[in-house]
């Protein structure tokens, strides 16, 4: 009898190591009665030490681990619903999303392309990408409460989620290989995030039983082993980050399984190498756009919250990377507290500015910096509420907020120059675009040496964000929407693709590659200045100068060289007028407010155009070999302080056009008191100091208090010849006492 038992506790021994020999399957659905042989030995002992692991015992024990693990507990999902509609009132918005999606799909859809929505239309790569997100079922589970806890919405959902398991052991699912990837890390990332915080809604509910519940696990399961299984090797993009987000929650609130730890090894890893390879040293998301950057804030956040909430350590970095990524907006931030679009930014297409408050609240939370706190609002975004802890939420009813003592700056590995005023209302803020991912520029627009400006809260120099299903979305990325300078009919995006799927993202496969040739910022004035090859294939070289004269306005120099003739052009953003032709263009807003666009050197036409609502203007030079456009852009904060049109010589603030009190040979001059922008410069005499260049070339002089200042500003390096005994070799952005 003693044998009979030793014998027996042995083969359930060895049952139980053969069956955690057996890893979690990524191309099929575990049976719930299965769950408790993939779990660790001594959950598995603890759980089986009062009887058989019943479909209750195990699902008790899971609620247990969520109200200790997830990011809120379970038993008070009421009361913090109710919290949620008093601070969002999004019951309207979450009703029309929830029934626009129950319309079209039923609860047992299909998965693969081609199908039709239920009223017979057919469903495009686009709308099923966002099916396989599940984004609104998250508006389906509000629903359940909205509508006094009704059932069918529960049903619903675990039978959607069925519809994909039975579509995946039939085969019968879009496939990574075509483009639309049901389980494409990114899409299968998004659904798991979607489906924990539905799960977690519903814990509580008679409707959402035992069965329910440990189904639901199963499913999660399938897909972190799909997870982990399909990305042991590093990608770039957000694509794979997103996914190993998603691992990592897994691998943290499932950890009584034996693989968790693997998941979590490889996700940690995985999120590590993106952390270092795709956030640029300067604090920017490699893909150099505002929504992906506010998307990786996201993906990080939920390991690291999850991980602090575990007590679980993370690296070092981690936290420094993400404080980053914050910094990062407070260093782009309009003086209004939003800011630039940049790249493909799609939260809200034809927007001219990104909205970034809520985000910065989630970063004042974290880390408790009132220069955050600065951009914060009483609430974060809707959807980070359900990843916040209550005493996160509690700390919002009293804010600390410092204004930012940050003031022109730049990235020099992302290529983002900002020359900044201050942070007033009606401060000045200009942003020029000079970067190209080496790696992955999928995201990056045709803005190349691009710029953007805000004065007075109006965006003067506009940029628009997109949307990828639009028809239009690759008019909207290239170059005829954005304040670039062009050559003929060339623009700077070539070559475009769509993608694989045909859900309408694409690319360019050519973009002109940027040469930075100066940065300098002081207290007098910025100077960016840059080049690119985007022409070379017409056989024209161009760069691009950018000065703020601190802090009244912007000279932009374009220039263009090339053997043969071409039309020049620059394409300026914004409602302008040009009732004083050419050389003079006109904005004003409803403040009374405005911007002026001055042309120094006399130009043949302008045309003005636009589309979905938006205007821009073409200035055009025509028939030229060699030509630069010097261009004064001047904003103004009412009628009076305007360029005045009816003077033959406009006056510019405190500064004067060609008027100087000195001998020079040159080309256009701005002056004031004892300082002077020359342009086109070969000689100049001050305070009986004459300077002679090798070439011509374009220069700030300043003359005060005995010290005398030569800085240059032009493009090329030059040698200048003092008094006529000293020369000194003189580099772009460098500067000499003489």
């Amino acid at each position: 009898m003693r044998l009979s038992l030793t014998l027996f506790i042995f083969l359930l021994t060895c049952s139980y190591c053969f069956l955690q020999a057996q890893e979690i399957p990524s191309d099929k659905i575990l049976p719930i009665e299965e769950l408790p042989n993939y779990l660790k030995k001594e959950i598995y002992k603890t759980l089986h030490s009062n009887g058989n692991i019943s479909e209750a015992v195990l699902a008790a024990h899971f609620r247990q681990n969520f109200k200790e693990r997830f990011f809120y507990d379970w038993q008070i999902v009421d009361s913090r619903f109710d919290r949620y509609n008093d601070l969002y009132g999004n019951e309207k918005s979450h009703t029309s999303r929830a029934n626009d999606h129950l319309s079209k799909y039923a609860d047992s859809t299909l998965w693969k392309l081609p199908f039709n929505y239920q009223n017979g239309e057919p469903v495009n790569a686009y709308a099923l990408r966002h099916l396989a997100r599940q984004h609104k079922m998250m508006d389906i589970a509000y629903l359940y409460f909205y509508e006094d806890k009704n059932p069918k919405y529960i049903d619903y959902f675990t039978r959607q989620m069925q519809s994909l398991n039975v579509a995946l052991e039939n085969g019968e699912y879009e496939k990574i290989e075509d483009g639309n990837g049901v389980y494409e890390v990114f899409r299968a990332g998004y659904r798991v995030l979607n489906w924990l915080s539905i799960h977690n809604l519903f814990l509580g509910e008679k409707a959402y039983s035992d069965s329910d519940q440990l189904y639901t696990i199963a499913t999660l399961l399938q897909h972190g082993a799909h997870l982990y299984a399909h990305n042991d090797k590093f990608r770039y993009g957000n694509h794979q980050t997103r996914g190993m987000s998603a691992l990592a929650m897994l691998a943290i609130l499932f950890r009584d399984f034996e693989e968790a730890d693997l998941w979590y090894k490889r996700a940690m890893t995985r999120l590590g190498e993106h952390l270092d390879k795709e956030i640029n040293s300067d604090g920017f998301q490699f893909e150099r756009s505002v929504h992906y950057h506010l998307s990786d804030i996201s993906n990080y956040f939920y390991v690291y919250q999850l991980a602090q909430i575990s007590g679980i350590e993370v690296d070092a970095v981690w936290k420094e990377r993400l404080q980053s990524l914050f910094e990062t907006l407070v260093k782009i931030a309009y003086p209004d507290k939003t800011a630039p679009v940049l790249q493909d930014d799609t939260d809200d297409p034809w927007a001219e500015k990104n909205k970034i408050a809520r985000t910065m609240t989630l970063g004042y939370l974290l880390f408790d910096n009132p220069e955050f706190g600065y951009f914060a609002e009483s609430k974060v975004e809707e959807k980070m509420y359900w990843f916040l802890q209550k005493k996160q939420l509690d700390a919002l009813k009293s804010i600390d907020r410092t204004q930012p003592k940050i003031g022109s700056t730049f990235f020099p590995e992302t290529g983002y120059y900002i020359m900044r005023e201050g942070w007033g209302k009606k401060d000045k803020m200009m942003i020029v675009s000079a970067g190209l991912d080496a790696d992955k520029p999928d995201h990056q627009h045709g803005d190349m040496l691009g710029i953007q400006a805000m004065v007075s809260g109006n965006v003067i120099l506009p940029n628009y964000q997109v949307r990828y299903s639009l028809k239009d979305f690759d008019w909207f990325k290239n170059s005829m929407v954005k304040n670039v300078a062009l050559v003929d009919d060339e623009l700077q995006g070539k070559q475009w693709t769509g993608n694989k799927g045909g859900s309408g993202f694409g690319k360019f496969r050519e973009l002109p590659n940027p040469k930075v040739i100066a940065w300098t910022s002081d207290e007098q004035m910025d100077c960016f200045v840059g080049s690119h090859d985007g022409f070379s294939n017409i056989g024209v070289s161009y760069s691009r100068q950018v000065i703020y004269l601190k802090d009244v306005f912007w000279i932009i120099k374009d220039n263009f060289e090339a053997e043969d003739t071409h039309t020049y052009k620059q394409v300026w953003q914004g409602h302008y007028t040009d009732e004083n032709g050419a050389n003079l263009l006109r904005s004003s807003f409803v403040d009374g407010s405005g911007c002026d666009i001055l042309q120094l050197e006399s130009v043949d036409a302008v045309v003005q155009s636009g589309k979905r609502g938006k205007q821009w203007s073409v200035v055009k030079k025509e028939g030229q070999n060699d030509f630069s456009f010097i261009t004064v852009v001047y904003p103004f904060e009412k009628y009076s302080d305007r360029m005045n049109e009816e003077e033959k010589i406009p006056t510019l603030g405190n500064w004067k056009l060609n008027d100087l009190s000195f001998e020079w040979k040159g080309n256009q001059a701005l002056s004031k008191q004892e300082e002077a922008i020359l342009f086109g410069v070969s000689e100049v005499e001050i305070e009986g100091i004459k300077l002679q260049f090798s070439a011509e070339t374009d220069v700030f002089v300043s003359w005060k208090d005995g010290e005398r200042k030569l800085q240059s500003i032009g493009v090329e390096e030059v040698k200048v010849n003092i008094g006529g005994k000293d020369e000194k070799v003189l580099k772009s952005g460098e500067s000499i006492g003489f």
